[in-house]
């Protein structure tokens, strides 16, 4: 499994955008929590690569946007991402983080 890894400079802040390579283009939609999440490729799809270069990329980032089981587990593991933080939908974890 790759990850995509989209780096978005905003001012001093710098945005990273990355996904398992599996959900790039999914609409996750749970009605009954009114919740609707798309995994954009205008915003996820940059640079294709492995994990462990995805989760260092992280690293750097003052904010993270995280969708996939693979990236999200190593983003808990590094310490980015807190487990209770994390949104489930249809199967499908989702995080963000900042840092401050």
């Amino acid at each position: 499994m790759r990850i995509y890894v989209k780096k978005h400079s905003v001012g001093n802040e710098l945005i990273i955008a990355a996904c398992d390579e599996n959900i790039l283009g999914l609409r996750l939609v749970d009605e009954e929590r009114k919740a609707n999440f798309y995994v954009d490729p205008f915003f996820y799809k940059g640079e294709l690569v492995d994990p462990e270069e995805a989760v260092n990329t992280l690293s750097s980032a003052t904010m993270g946007n995280i969708v996939g089981e693979v990236i999200v587990k190593l983003a808990i593991e590094r310490g980015l991402v807190h487990p209770e933080a994390v949104l489930w939908i249809k199967g499908v974890p989702i995080a963000m983080f900042v840092r401050v």
